[in-house]
C-alpha cells in the first residue's frame, strides 16, 4: 500500500515530523511553510503540544495492560498522539479518515508489518475515544 505522491504535499506527514522534532529533538521553533492545509497542520501541532498529558491519559487508558507507550517505536508514539487529538478535538473527522490518512503517511516511517499494527492500534483507540465520548 505504497503511495505514489509526495510526502511533501500530505499533512499527516509534516505533522508526524514537527511533532517528531518537537517531542523527540527538542526542537524549540516550529515553523510553518506556506501549505494548503496549515491552518489544520498547525491546529494538530500545536493541539498536540498542548493537550500532551491529556493524550498519554487518554492513549494509556486504552492501550492493551501489557503495552507500554514508552516500548513503542517513537513515529509510533507521535502517531498516536496526533491521532488521539484528532480522535477527541476534531469530531467532525470520522475515525475512518484518520486512520486511513495516518496510515498513508505511515507508509513514508514504517514497514508494512508496522503498519498493521498501527491500524490495529488507532481503531482500537479511536472506537474507545469517540463511544466514551459519545456517551458523555
Amino acid at each position: 500500500m505504497r503511495t505514489p505522491f509526495s510526502p511533501k504535499n500530505n499533512p499527516r506527514v509534516i505533522i508526524i515530523q514537527k511533532l517528531y522534532a518537537k517531542f523527540f529533538n527538542n526542537e524549540e521553533d516550529l515553523n510553518f511553510p506556506k501549505h494548503r492545509f496549515k491552518k489544520f497542520i498547525k491546529d494538530v501541532v500545536i493541539g498536540t503540544i498542548e493537550r500532551n498529558d491529556v493524550i498519554l491519559e487518554e492513549i494509556s487508558k486504552n492501550l492493551k495492560a501489557n503495552s507500554v507507550f514508552e516500548n513503542l517505536d517513537k513515529v509510533f508514539q507521535v502517531i498516536l498522539r496526533s491521532a488521539t487529538y484528532e480522535f477527541l478535538y476534531k469530531p467532525n473527522l470520522s475515525i475512518n479518515i484518520i486512520i486511513k490518512e495516518y496510515l498513508i503517511a505511515s507508509n513514508f516511517f514504517l514497514i508494512k508489518n508496522q503498519t498493521k499494527y498501527l491500524n490495529a492500534l488507532l481503531d482500537s483507540i479511536g472506537k474507545k475515544l469517540r463511544s466514551s465520548n459519545a456517551r458523555v
